[in-house]
């Protein structure tokens, strides 16, 4: 879907929605989902949140503290909840969503964005369902403005994983000053033999903190002998795992 179409789309999900409850600001708000979840804690007040979704326990961030509801993601839970509106995102829980609709519960699906320039649009629309002020948005951070790109980083994700170009992480990276390292689409399984043979300038090290195996690509000595400490950065993982306001520090941090 194309930049300008997506907006309309999400318009339209959010009309549908709130006619439902008569364009009034929602006073119970559940989430399904991690992203959905931390846009309520950016943005919500408190009041209005019956729950979050219990991912928000399981993928925890030092700027969430264990004061917020949760709740366990059955239907049965939810319904006793009794929510005027429940957030989920386009690909998370559609059996789910799909039988509270079916029993009258609104649902707002919320497609997230797929660029940069969705990050403010989708604060925006967020914002309106909340019957908060569309003011708050944060403030997008300007593209970098050198003649030429710093170099090429390597985003490393855990388990070898490089991501590649027609990604909305491959936006971040040229909005913060650099070339992808990687010209092939999406994400990629790295090979160590083509890292030593042609290597990138800068490495970004974005990956969960846990020492499991899945991570000991980025610590081969082979690699780290060739890339030298200081062209190695490294970025806090959850900042990668849903897109929206956050992601404008995330640029700020990777710039050259």
């Amino acid at each position: 879907m194309n930049a300008t179409a997506w907006p309309m789309c999400f318009i339209l999900i959010i009309i549908l929605v709130l006619g439902s409850v008569g364009f009034a600001a929602p006073k119970r708000v559940v989430s399904l989902d991690l992203c959905t979840d931390w846009m309520l804690v950016k943005y919500a007040s408190p009041k209005q949140v019956l729950a979050l979704s219990n991912y928000v326990r399981q993928y925890p961030v030092d700027w969430i503290d264990s004061d917020w509801p949760t709740h366990n993601g059955s239907l049965e839970s939810l319904l006793v909840l009794k929510p005027d509106l429940v957030l989920v995102g386009e690909y998370n829980a559609p059996l789910l969503r799909r039988r509270l609709l079916d029993l009258g519960v609104p649902v707002a699906v919320l497609p997230l964005p797929r660029s940069l320039s969705e990050v403010q649009q989708y604060e925006y629309e967020f914002l309106s369902i909340l019957g908060q002020p569309v003011s708050l948005a944060s403030n997008p951070v300007a593209p970098y403005k050198g003649a030429m790109a710093a170099g090429r980083m390597l985003l490393l994700g855990a388990n070898g994983v490089g991501t590649g170009k027609n990604m909305f992480e491959d936006d971040v990276i040229a909005y913060a000053g650099w070339d992808n390292y990687l010209s092939a689409d999406g994400y990629i399984a790295l090979d160590l033999e083509a890292l030593v043979v042609e290597p990138p300038d800068v490495v970004l090290w974005a990956a969960p903190r846990s020492a499991a195996l899945a991570n000991q690509f980025a610590e081969h000595p082979v690699l780290r002998k060739l890339l030298t400490k200081e062209r190695w950065m490294s970025s806090s993982y959850w900042h990668w795992q849903c897109p929206g306001p956050w992601t404008w520090q995330l640029i700020e941090k990777m710039r050259p």
